[in-house]
């Protein structure tokens, strides 16, 4: 269900009256005063995610990083994205958004009705706020694309399949394998 006061409300919304939406059942992003508004991931999207993490915790903890799963990410004040997680480099744990100049990695897994966004839209916006690098899962067939930034676009520098290996030195260490990301 919508979240009262969505519904009929003039445009543009500010970021404080984003932030005072709260929690939602649904994916609610901030977009240049409009708002992106999708269903919570499926069961097979938060498996996905949650290997991902799995994967990517042991390089962050021994490199002082902080992995988050679905956060109020701030690229500017009048976006605000919901990524499926961050790898960060500093953590405030009082702020209602982690700035994009703490993050060094961001995630998403691709979804039916996501999936042009998480392609074209969001490497776009991410690239754009100086995030170095943009990970990007492909649920069918499961695979993972590794983009580096250059410039204020991103660079794709590995595409790794089912019975291959993804070796990351950086931002942390880490070693994944698509089919390991499902049970």
């Amino acid at each position: 269900m919508i979240p009262i006061g969505i519904l009929g409300r003039a445009l543009p919304w500010t970021e404080s009256e984003y932030l005072a939406l709260g929690e939602t059942a649904q994916r609610i992003e901030l977009l240049d005063g409009s708002l992106l508004i999708g269903p919570p991931p499926s069961v097979r999207h938060q498996v996905i995610v949650g290997g991902l993490a799995a994967a990517l915790e042991p390089g962050c903890a021994a490199a002082d990083r902080t992995l988050l799963p679905v956060i109020n990410l701030r690229l500017h004040s009048t976006r605000i994205l919901n990524p499926d997680l961050v790898v960060t480099a500093e953590l405030d744990l009082t702020a209602d958004c982690v700035p994009a100049d703490a993050v060094l990695l961001v995630g998403e897994v691709t979804a039916p009705h996501t999936a042009v966004i998480d392609r074209v839209l969001k490497p776009y916006l991410y690239a754009g706020a100086s995030i170095e690098w943009y990970l990007l899962v492909e649920q069918e067939p499961l695979t993972l694309h590794l983009y580096q930034r250059h410039g204020s676009h991103y660079v794709e520098r590995s595409t790794t399949r089912v019975g291959e290996v993804l070796e990351l030195t950086e931002p942390v260490k880490a070693t994944i394998r698509p089919e390991d990301l499902l049970p």
